[in-house]
């Protein structure tokens, strides 16, 4: 049998069965100290899918990076099949300076396709389209709710697609948003290609969360192993459906100014009408509860107490069959020590707020 022929991205070659760390130029900082986008390439002896796993597009939703620390780390990949091509931190310039955006205040998800001669968002993008994507088969986008949002773990994808579909399921996030696509987004310019897409929400920009970052290794790796890129677990297979598809979402928000006390969780079912929290002025004068407009499982919480109105504080996900919701909530909770690799999980603190 010939061997498999080497990858190329970026003008390197990689052999098969081999892996190598690729550094894409993408600019130089004031003091003309030359920044790139550090690129993982593990090139498996047979040949299978090509999948790019992506962190911190924007750069302060740093889960994503250690989510594929740790899928680099799994001995699974010593029997790939296929292509991982690993891209931790794709805004290097917002991963250093600890922010969102790029130096132009941009947002690099919303400048795909990109352009050569364009805004530096324009040309990150078009360097991570021309240089990487184009080698890809499919892609799983990691990130992290904004600064002071914590989203429970859960996958947002376009379904219409039945690849799409497939490795959204075999994901196993709790809870699965049939979202639309945004124009200049990574995902967009991914589904515009016919490229299988599937964007990976948990936790909160700027924090570590052993949660978050051990269900979307365990997500990672069971995509790929639905791909056969890895070989299947051995031993009693867990349940198929690990996920509960959202008929949309809704964001609430407060219509008062003031300090928030919050009265619904994180992952906690409610009901329209419910109270979601409690805004009130310094003094205690004056007290405004804020009530849910449907029934659904909450998927994002605003941990800042000061709140202006018509700021977002909950983000509710809503299901025709609630009651499904709350077993993939019950199963995704009861299978933290789940069924990769060696991690040990703590038991989350906002499991406690659900008793």
């Amino acid at each position: 049998m010939a061997a498999r022929a080497p990858f190329v991205i970026a003008g390197h070659e990689v052999k098969a069965g081999t892996r190598q760390t690729v550094e894409i130029p993408v600019a130089k900082l004031y003091t003309h100290t030359p920044l790139h986008i550090p690129v993982e390439v593990v090139h498996g002896r047979r040949s299978g899918p090509v999948l790019m796993v992506c962190g911190a597009i924007h750069g302060d939703e740093i889960n994503g990076v250690e989510i594929v620390r740790r899928v680099l780390t799994n001995s699974a990949l010593r029997h790939l099949r296929g292509t991982l091509v690993a891209v931790p931190i794709v805004n290097i310039f917002g991963f250093v300076q600890r922010t969102r955006y790029l130096p132009d205040r941009r947002d690099l998800n919303r400048c795909f396709p990109g352009s050569e001669t364009g805004s530096l968002g324009g040309r990150i993008a078009y360097l991570l389209r021309t240089q990487i994507m184009e080698n890809v088969s499919h892609i799983i986008d990691l990130h992290t709710g904004a600064i002071h949002r914590f989203n429970l773990p859960q996958i947002r994808a376009e379904l219409k697609n039945p690849e799409t579909i497939r490795m959204a399921e075999a994901f196993g996030a709790p809870i699965i948003i049939n979202a639309s696509l945004r124009e200049g987004s990574l995902r967009a310019y991914a589904d515009s290609q016919d490229i299988p897409v599937v964007t990976f929400e948990g936790g909160e920009a700027l924090r570590f969360d052993d949660v978050v970052i051990s269900s979307g290794v365990k997500g990672v790796i069971r995509v790929m192993r639905e791909l056969e890129m890895i070989p299947a677990k051995k031993g009693p297979k867990a349940p198929r459906k690990r996920s509960e598809t959202a008929a949309n979402s809704q964001w609430v928000r407060t219509d008062t100014d003031g300090i928030m006390r919050p009265v619904a969780s994180l992952g906690q079912k409610v009901r329209k009408g419910q109270r979601l929290a409690m805004v009130a002025d310094p003094f205690g004068e004056s007290e405004t509860a804020v009530t849910s407009p449907c029934s659904g499982i909450v998927i994002c919480v605003n941990n800042l107490p000061l709140v202006n109105e018509g700021e977002a504080i909950y983000h509710i996900a809503r299901f025709d069959e609630l009651s499904e919701a709350e077993k993939a909530m019950d199963y995704f909770r009861s299978s933290y020590e789940g069924d990769v690799g060696d991690d040990v999980v703590p038991v989350h603190p906002w499991d406690d707020r659900q008793k």
